[in-house]
Parts: structure tokens; sequence; C-alpha cells
């Protein structure tokens, strides 16, 4: 078959269908909002109105609650945006607090904490009783053992990681119980809180973590902040 030199013919680059393509894409986004369906909807209405049978008018009642709709819908969605600002700028002002954190000695509720040349924990009576501390190691070894007068209130114990024999144990995680009994042999119970310094915070997560002793705390876990305290000791 012969082709006619003079027919014209048309070449589509893929350069320029992958053009066309990009722009109806990035067109078709850019109505999908509700500002640009509210800027159509008005023109569709203007250009109904403009063309409205005089012998069978618009109804504009319709038009009107259409309109509130829209508008109703907008003012929402503006709403929300800015709530969106308002938690973030709530997010950021919690990081910037849990920094403050870094390099202080806090109190966590707890009965496990990170030995490494020595180990704190905070115990709670709610009257005089003498305690029975055990400290156990991270396998369920019993590490040391030892009885202990309390007050009513707040006491810390400071382990220097010696056992009952003198040995000394080696780094890492132990849990202290402490069983307590007042002077009529009745059981007290005792709260436990472990107590270390705050070495980093992890601000990628939500909310922010702290890092003491090798485990991690969000700052609503934070009992107290204070200076290492050694008034009551195993030694």
């Amino acid at each position: 078959m012969a082709v006619d030199a003079s027919m014209p013919t048309t070449v589509v680059s893929a350069a320029a269908t992958t053009s066309s393509t990009s722009k109806s894409t990035t067109a078709s986004k850019a109505t999908t909002g509700i500002a640009d369906n509210f800027q159509t909807f008005l023109t569709l209405l203007t250009t109904q109105l403009q063309n409205q049978n005089p012998l069978d008018p618009l109804d504009t009642n319709q038009f009107t609650a259409q309109l509130v709709q829209f508008a109703g819908v907008e003012q929402q969605l503006k709403s929300n945006d800015q709530l969106k600002s308002l938690i973030d700028i709530e997010k950021s002002a919690q990081a910037t607090a849990a920094l403050a954190y870094v390099g202080n000695t806090v109190a966590v509720d707890g009965s496990t904490a990170k030995f490494d040349g020595s180990a704190t924990w905070n115990l709670k009576s709610d009257k005089a009783a003498t305690a029975t501390v055990t400290i156990t190691s991270s396998t369920g070894q019993t590490a040391y053992s030892g009885s202990y007068s309390l007050n009513q209130g707040n006491a810390s114990f400071v382990w220097d990681g010696k056992g009952n024999d003198g040995s000394q144990w080696p780094a890492g995680s132990y849990k202290l119980t402490a069983t307590a009994k007042d002077s009529s042999g009745n059981d007290v119970a005792i709260a436990t809180e472990t107590q270390g310094v705050v070495d980093s915070v992890d601000l990628t997560a939500t909310p922010a973590l702290l890092s003491i002793g090798g485990n991690t705390y969000t700052t609503d876990q934070i009992k107290r902040v204070m200076r290492p305290s050694t008034s009551t000791t195993s030694s």
C-alpha cells in the first residue's frame, strides 16, 4: 500500500505524553479540596442564575441551604487545621519539658533498678515498721537480704553491690522486694520506687521517653526530682 508523502503525520513523543499526564494529574489534585469545590459551586450557581427561565425561576432557598452547608464544612476543616497546629505546639512543649530532666536524679514507680557501682530504691511506709529487704539478680539469685527499721514516710535504700557474704555482684538489673510488719506484728504495705539519673531523652517517640538505667519512662511516670540521698544503706 502506498503512503502519500503529502499527508500530514502526527508524531507524539513519550515526553509529551508524560507531560500531559502529569499536568492532568496535577489539575485533578488541585481540585480535590473543599475550597476549590466551593468555587466551582459558585461558578455553577452564577451560570444557572444567569441562564434561568424567567417563567420557571430556580429555587433560591435550596441554593442558600447549600451555600450554608459548604461554608460550614469549610469552617470545620479550618478548625481541624488549627487544632492540629495546637497539638503540634503541645508536642513541642512536652519535648522541651522532657529535655529538662536530662542529668537529673528522679524517682519512678518500680522495683527493678540498674546497678553500676550503686543502686537506689525509695521505700514508702504508711507507719513505722521493720522491713525485710531482699535484692535479687535478673536470673533470680538472691544477692542481698537484710532487716531495717523504717519510719513513716519515705526512705532511700542504697545498695553498694555487696552480698551478705561480702562478695561483689556485677553490674546489671536488680529487683528489690520489701515486706514489713509493725510493732504489733501486722503486715505493712511498702511501696517501692526506683531512683536513677536521666541520661537521655528520645524525642522521636510520642510522648517523649526518658532513659533511666537502660529503661524508658514517660514524663508522667516521674514521681519526684531529687538530689542523690544515702539515708539508708546496706553497708
